[in-house]
Formats: structure tokens, sequence, C-alpha cells
């Protein structure tokens, strides 16, 4: 593992995440991201809500900071990408954050920012 983004990776590899506040996006309530790290790369699987499956590829850009490709099909069959530019950090339980610009690429114009918290099961 890249030791200049060790903390990014220990706050991502292997976890689970919640969308706590996407207004303009289509994850909601019932999706959730499961993020896996390699050195500075970063792979992501999610489903749920309208979501019905949806992959995301990127990288580590800093010490927390992160930038991913994302697709994903609906559940009215749509088939949408974009891009997202996002901060890694903690809330006051102690649960990783995640803090997102973005933009559609294909399938959809616009964009927005996003929150998610992690799952602590």
């Amino acid at each position: 593992m890249d030791t200049a983004f060790s903390p990014v990776a220990e706050r991502l590899h292997n976890r689970r995440f919640a969308v706590a506040n996407n207004a303009q996006g289509l994850s909601g309530a019932g999706t959730v991201f499961h993020y896996v790290v390699d050195g500075s790369a970063i792979t992501s699987h999610y489903q749920g809500g309208r979501i019905r499956i949806g992959n995301q590829v990127g990288r580590v850009t800093g010490p927390d900071t992160i930038e991913l490709l994302f697709q994903c099909l609906t559940t009215e069959g749509e088939m949408l990408a974009g891009w997202s530019r996002g901060t890694v950090g903690l809330d006051q339980a102690g649960r990783t954050t995640l803090h997102f610009v973005w933009g559609w690429l294909s399938g959809a114009t616009g964009g927005g920012e996003s929150r998610y918290v992690e799952l602590v099961e």
C-alpha cells in the first residue's frame, strides 16, 4: 500500500457506506457502497434504491482526497456515468464520511454534491 495515501486506504478499504445527503443524485436510502483499496487504486460496487447495479473506479489523490469515475444501471433500465472528486473525513461518532462534488458524463446532465457515512455493524 502507498504510505503517502494509507490514511485514506485505512478509512475506505473493505468498508460500506450509505447516503447521508444526495438531493441531486440517484443514490438514496437503501443504496449501499462497498469500497476496496489497493495502493492508490480504488474500486467500489453499489446497489439499492433506484440503482440496480453500479461500480466505481478511481484513485487516491492526497492524504484525504479521492477521485472516481462511476457508472450504473438503474431499476428503470437507464445507463448513466459520471465523475466525482471527494474528501474523506470523520464524524463525531468516529465513522468515516465521504463528501463528493460530482457531475454526469453520460445519460444525464448536471451534477451536485453528496455526502455518505460509513455503515458500522
